[in-house]
């Protein structure tokens, strides 16, 4: 029976109506033998691998010649094999260069653009004013410059590093999209198809897995392309594709048996959608632990969304979050029948969470989980309480709850208990308390969330976002509010590129997830996540259903 058959139908509900999954079933066809790897494709790998490695080591660390290698390696998305040797050649190419500073040897434009952002991508302070060689006295760039198509995009792409306060790179992010812009008819193939994939979404800030699978097909069509690092790349992203094709089969079959049509009826039915949202920020084959748990939560989450969002009361609201906070079996009949299921959810979630928390050393890191789930509910309801009292909060109020409705903190915490290094409790306590990153990533979410997604919303019974307060508190038009929402989604990138450049001594890895969060929504379009019939189905599509060996290898030989 439907839970929606249980309930009061007297209430006056904000129901949506979602389209239906995408997907269905389509991934339970990926059976453990479809998505098997030959031991000839293993061996195949495992050679390639240390021909890319002898490679990488054998090419001097002060030529050109490395600094691409080093660029193609990880825009082609293998860079995760050869953390260790890019590390020592990164932090030899920026010792050289800090030595140098005052006779750099290098006066051409893409490889300086190159050098500094691959430094500052490895968490060096490279100053930006090695670029002041190609302005002018007002500090304007030469002109001379726009005939060095590669050198501008190498610009354009170094630009998205930038912290607070780098008007050179200001400047430089201005004149190369300009230039960019307009050129781009007159180039050839090739250089079309990067400049195009560059000014829609820069390296820095695009999900690295999308951004490698479109790169090797781009770098197929460089005439200068190295036939062993495409060959390697190519099979590298086919073999994690098959690892990515059996998790969704059983996720998907994990989804099943929660009965979502019936338990569910009122969400948004989007398994696959939020196994792409886990691949986003962890797509590596050791993380196979880490996106079944982000799954999991990232579905918990989009329910319970339009539970409080699009279906629930305030009275049944208040009593479900309050279960939440007790996180206890006991608390299940304090709340209304059909909201049941998706409590017992939680409380599977958190028992599995503690099961395997308890087997590397975790266990009291689940503390900090709960947490988070508390504020979260919390902020949901205080949302729920402004749509009820007519509120429209001034902007300030609103980012202080909406960065946490958007449930980036939850995440990040969670993605730090169940990934397989350690991290010490201190190391905890700074990202939840003092960093930068997690107020950053959690407004860029917040921020372009509500740009692609408040003019769908405001067509129901639905809380103000950013773009209302905004109008209301500034007296301002709605194209002011989002001049204001991309300023600030600006200001924020520079606040994590500033951490990222400042707090060495955090491991990259505990930066990263929410760093990939923000690169995550970044590239949504529209209202891209609740209506995944388009964009984003193309792009999971290109991720776990079309194989790159058919169209993209065929030129070499595997």
């Amino acid at each position: 029976m439907s839970q929606l058959a249980m309930v009061n139908t007297t209430i006056k509900r904000p129901l949506v109506n979602y389209h239906k999954s995408v997907w269905g079933d389509y991934f339970l066809s990926y059976t453990p033998q479809l998505t098997e790897i030959s031991s000839q494709e293993k061996l195949e790998h495992e050679e390639l691998k240390e021909k890319v490695r002898q490679m990488l080591v054998e090419t001097p660390d002060n030529s050109i010649q490395k600094l691409v290698l080093i660029d193609t390696i990880q825009r082609l998305g293998v860079g995760y094999h050869f953390e260790n040797e890019i590390k020592i050649s990164v932090q030899n190419i920026f010792d050289e260069s800090e030595q140098s500073k005052n006779e750099d040897d290098f006066d051409d434009l893409y490889v300086v653009a190159l050098r500094f952002r691959l430094v500052r991508q490895q968490r060096h302070y490279m100053s930006p004013d090695v670029f002041k060689k190609f302005t002018n006295h007002d500090g304007k760039f030469k002109e001379t410059l726009t005939k060095d198509v590669l050198g501008l995009l190498s610009l354009y792409e170094a630009a998205h590093v930038r912290v607070h306060d780098e008007d050179i790179l200001e400047e430089a992010l201005t004149f190369t999209t300009t230039h960019l812009e307009s050129m781009g008819p007159k180039l050839d193939n090739s250089l079309k198809a990067q400049v195009s994939e560059a000014l829609i979404e820069p390296i820095y800030t695009n999900v690295p897995r999308v951004a490698s699978r479109k790169y090797i097909r781009i770098y197929k069509n460089i005439e200068s392309h190295d036939d062993l690092l495409l060959k390697f790349a190519t099979l590298d992203f086919h073999i994690v594709q098959k690892l990515h094709q059996r998790e969704l089969c059983e996720l998907t079959r994990w989804w099943n048996d929660l009965d979502p049509v019936n338990n569910f009826p009122y969400a948004r039915d989007k398994l696959v959608e939020c196994y792409y949202w886990a691949t986003g920020v962890y797509y590596e084959p050791q993380y196979r632990r880490a996106r079944r748990t982000l799954t999991k939560l990232v579905a918990i989450i989009t329910v319970t969304d339009d539970l409080y969002d699009a279906y629930a009361t305030y009275d049944e609201l208040v009593p479900f979050t309050d279960a939440v906070e007790r996180c206890d079996i006991g608390a299940m009949d304090s709340i209304s029948s059909y909201m049941r299921p998706l409590y017992q959810v939680f409380l599977d979630y958190f028992d599995e969470m503690e099961e395997e928390s308890t087997i590397n050393g975790k266990l009291d890191y689940v503390y900090y989980a709960k947490i988070e789930t508390n504020r979260w509910t919390k902020s949901y309801l205080k949302e729920v309480e402004w749509l009820n009292g007519g509120k429209i909060p001034k902007c300030e109020e609103y980012k202080r709850n909406a960065t946490l409705t958007i449930a980036i903190p939850m995440l990040v915490v969670t993605c730090l208990i169940v990934m397989e290094e350690f991290v010490a409790k201190e190391t905890f306590q700074w990202i939840l308390n003092d960093s930068l990153v997690l107020p950053a990533s959690s407004l860029i979410n917040r921020l372009k969330d509500d740009i692609i997604g408040h003019e769908h919303e405001q067509q129901r019974e639905h809380g103000a976002s950013f773009v209302e307060c905004y109008m209301k508190e500034y007296g301002a038009s709605k194209q002011d509010a989002y001049a204001e929402i991309w300023k600030e989604i600006a200001n924020a990138w520079k606040d994590i590129n500033t951490e990222y450049l400042r707090a060495t001594q955090v491991p990259t890895i505990v930066l990263e997830p929410a760093i990939n969060l923000a690169r995550l929504v970044e590239i949504l379009q529209a209202d891209d996540f609740t209506n995944s019939k388009y964009n984003l189905k193309d792009v999971i599509s290109m991720l776990f259903v079309d194989s790159v060996m058919n169209h993209d290898h065929s030129c070499v030989g595997v």
